[in-house]
């Protein structure tokens, strides 16, 4: 089928479902929500025969949803409308949701039902329930809706009369206000969890207006109810009731349309100099340090070195940690260092908030390049272990490149990636991906992949051989590949060593690692500090989250087209 995505964004989702319908044999281009004029202009170029929107924070005009189908996914079961519905669910604190792919009409979220599916809920932030839970169902019930189209058998039913909520209205801040005095470290972090990563929940600190993202449990320290009562690296711990809360990241309310979320301490700045530092608590017997950023555990040879990167972004000061855990793990009498990222989020690359925040991002793009680069060289050159990259959740640009530095990436099934930097401003990139990259798949691939600027599956990155393995898209089946993977490299780790060192020597010798940076350095100097400021532009775009003007040439195959056959004539 001919399939135009229509998105406020080309979100995770959306590029799930890229990914998987594509690969399904369907043909598809995407066209971001700009205008009711601009989506009827798409419409009639790409005449496609459904158009799906995953994402949508506006209504599809009626001269669309007229023309052909149109289906809408709800974050809801049948029943529940309005845009706040996940929202809403956590709030409450609901055992079981669902999604909803039903057809658009003239009443928000009121058309007919073609398909749904339902999941447990777990005590999670929203985000996190929409990059698994969410996707993975979707996925699904909008598989059981195309078959349904295109077998002619119709929809399910009328979303009117299901059982569940009904209209519910958007999800205001009064709602979600916390009342540190009566609530207790579940409700705080359930209101906080409800509007993570949009809108955040306001709320005063320190006199000053932000909203509150990114919140954790504490289990030691305690205080009086609302009081800040320390500061652990970017983040800022707040009593409860019955305990406290770790805030990671605050947005300043003041001139809401001209900020962005940040770490907490940064966001702070001086004030949080007020606030007592407290020493994370070694987690394992090694005495690597942890705290819910990273953190390291061993089972039968191996070390798993978990680190939990908001959003999947890697500051300067993350960085610095990661490499100290890393090191620390190098120094354990284990055979295998496994890198399990996050749960959401391998890695995305650089910290562009941290960037945009800084006094020169000139200067703090290249500060945070560089510290990647030697963690990359660092898991690049290791002799004592060999290293598996695990990635549970998606990975991007600077990202990729750094799992690929592991000697085995294995991936979840359902994970996305974009292995490519030109989408933020025709950045070069680094992170030795002119080695890595061509390593793994030869030049000619390796040009190809950096210049379509489209998100890759997991099975069509193992069959490119940009990773080794992947499983799942549950995770128990994903661990169980990482397990077996990890035992299988221990067992036979002296000549695995042996051939790796003896490897690295042979390219080393061919082209020293430190030409490889050198160049992709040089390249990055100039989208940092060069004339054309198309990295500056993109990365102000990104991080303030301006609206799209127009929807990029490589997503909108149809206006590929459109400019082909126009400029046609003039050739003959």
């Amino acid at each position: 089928m001919r399939i135009l995505l229509l998105v406020h964004a080309f979100n995770s989702l959306s590029q799930r479902l890229y990914v998987e319908l594509t690969r399904d044999g369907h043909e598809l281009s995407v066209e971001l929500d700009i205008h009711d004029r601009v989506t009827s202009e798409a419409v009639e170029l790409f005449t496609p025969d459904v158009v799906l929107a995953p994402f949508l924070k506006r209504a599809i005009p009626p001269s669309v949803w007229r023309r052909c189908p149109c289906l809408i996914v709800h974050p809801g079961p049948p029943g529940d409308r309005g845009p706040s519905a996940l929202d809403w669910a956590i709030l409450r604190g609901v055992d079981t949701w669902g999604v909803t792919v039903l057809q658009a009409v003239e009443q928000w979220d009121a058309g007919p039902v073609w398909a749904c599916a339902s999941f447990p809920m777990r005590a999670a932030r929203k985000s996190s329930l929409y990059h698994h839970e969410v996707s993975e169902q979707t996925v699904g019930a909008v598989r059981e809706a195309l078959a349904r189209i295109a077998t002619g058998i119709g929809p399910q039913s009328d979303a009117a009369g299901r059982a569940g909520y009904g209209w519910q209205p958007p999800l205001r801040q009064a709602q979600r206000a916390i009342d540190w005095n009566r609530d207790d470290t579940k409700t705080v972090l359930r209101k906080i969890h409800s509007a993570d990563g949009s809108p955040g929940v306001e709320d005063l600190l320190f006199d000053r207006r932000f909203r509150l993202f990114d919140a954790h449990p504490e289990t030691h320290l305690a205080g009086q109810p609302g009081m800040l009562i320390a500061r652990r690296h970017e983040a800022v711990c707040r009593a409860t009731r019955d305990g406290a809360v770790w805030i990671g990241q605050l947005q300043p309310v003041e001139e809401l349309q001209h900020s962005f979320k940040r770490p907490a301490v940064l966001a702070l700045g001086d004030l949080a100099d007020r606030l007592p530092l407290a020493a994370p608590d070694p987690a394992h017997a090694s005495g690597i340090l942890a705290d819910f950023e990273i953190r390291y555990e061993e089972r039968d040879e191996i070390g798993y070195l978990h680190f939990e990167l908001y959003n999947g972004a890697l500051s300067t000061a993350q960085c610095q940690r990661l490499r100290s855990a890393y090191a620390q793990a190098c120094r354990r009498p284990t055979r295998v260092i496994v890198l399990m990222g996050g749960a959401d989020f391998w890695c995305n690359g650089m910290h562009l908030h941290c960037i945009e925040a800084a006094d020169s991002p000139a200067d703090a793009s290249w500060t945070n390049i560089n510290l990647i680069d030697d963690l990359a060289r660092d898991i690049l050159t290791t002799e004592t272990h060999l290293t598996i990259a695990a990635l549970h959740g998606n990975a991007a640009a600077g990202g990729v490149f750094l799992a690929l530095a592991a000697d085995r990436v294995l991936a979840r099934s359902g994970v996305v990636l974009n292995p490519h930097y030109r989408n933020m401003g025709n950045l070069y990139g680094s992170e030795y991906w002119t080695y890595l990259l061509p390593g793994r798949v030869g030049a000619e691939r390796a040009q190809l992949v950096m210049g379509r600027r489209l998100p890759l599956g997991a099975p069509e990155a193992c069959a490119l051989g940009l990773i080794d393995g992947h499983a799942g898209p549950h995770t128990a089946a994903f661990h169980a590949l990482i397990e077996a993977e990890a035992l299988s490299l221990a067992a036979d780790c002296a000549q695995n060593l042996a051939q790796k060192r003896a490897r690295r020597a042979r390219d080393e010798r061919a082209q020293p690692l430190a030409d490889y940076r050198d160049r992709e350095l040089a390249r990055m100097r100039m989208n940092f500090y060069g004339f054309d400021p198309s990295y500056h532009i993109a990365r102000h775009r990104f991080v303030y989250r301006t609206p799209h003007a127009w929807t990029p040439l490589h997503l909108a195959g149809h206006r590929r087209l459109a400019d082909a056959a126009e400029r046609e004539p003039e050739r003959a």
